[in-house]
């Protein structure tokens, strides 16, 4: 899954691709390098981000959507957290519903999924993006993810949303410490249970450089080690922003699983 901000604002990429040009010709650009999804984001999620209006984040993502559907085969997901941000993301192209927030998704989301049948990402956060870093604490944050997956799954089928369009997500960096994210990559395994595709993102987290002591520019090869991991663990999709590495990196663990005895 490949990341496309179309923010001014966004931690990985300083507002690069925020023209609508220039978010396109990324999308493209992520797709010719093994993209198989593309995610389309229009509100900064980074710690201490202040919300967007729907207004303004329709103005950014709706553009950038409808030309890459307009390019590509592939799909196109709407990061966002509101309903009627993701409604419209759908019916220009998207058909994936990527929500950061879903820990406070209410019946509108819910709804909207359970018409269009779109697939939805349910990931957790603990707090908001402007709160979520203020003293995060768990009991057993593996435990305490599980629940809300569970409890997720629940809500949505009741609501008549298929499972088969629900993927899951653990949130890494949302509301969590260093030790909550290492904890989380850890025990991806214990997730299986769900029976649903795991999501992850790590793609240049901050948890690096708090563990390792290196810059921005220098997280690739850590997001690398826990990409693998992840994949050994049963994870399937991988949002990350530096398409053609992860590839590599997954092909060749693929490879070398597949002559393992």
């Amino acid at each position: 899954m490949g990341v496309v901000n179309v923010t001014p604002d966004s931690f990985s990429d300083g507002g690069a691709y925020f023209d609508p040009g220039a978010a396109l010709e990324h999308g493209l650009e992520l797709a010719a390098q093994g993209a198989e999804i593309i995610d389309v984001g229009g509100e900064s999620t980074r710690p201490g981000a202040p919300p967007v209006s729907e207004r303004e984040e329709l103005r950014r993502v709706l553009p950038v959507i409808a030309a890459l559907a307009g390019r590509l085969q592939l799909p196109i997901s709407i990061d966002t957290m509101k309903p009627a941000v993701a409604r419209e993301a759908i019916v220009a192209g998207a058909s994936i519903v990527n929500d950061v927030g879903a820990s406070h998704a209410g019946e509108e989301m819910r709804r909207l999924l359970a018409e269009t049948g779109a697939g939805y990402v349910a990931m957790h956060m603990q707090g908001t993006p402007l709160t979520m870093q203020n003293q995060p604490a768990y009991a057993d944050v593996v435990a305490t993810v599980g629940e809300f997956f569970r409890s997720q799954l629940g809500g949505l089928q009741a609501a008549g949303v298929a499972p088969e369009q629900v993927l899951l997500d653990v949130g890494i960096g949302f509301g969590k410490t260093l030790e909550h994210n290492l904890k989380l990559l850890g025990g991806l395994g214990s997730f299986n249970i769900f029976a649903r595709p795991l999501v992850l993102g790590v793609s240049r987290k901050s948890f690096v450089s708090k563990l390792l002591g290196v810059g921005l520019p220098d997280r690739l090869p850590a997001a690398l080690a826990c990409t693998t991991c992840a994949a050994l663990a049963g994870v399937a999709i991988f949002r990350t922003h530096e398409v053609a590495a992860t590839v590599q990196a997954l092909r060749m663990t693929e490879a070398i699983q597949a002559q393992r005895r």
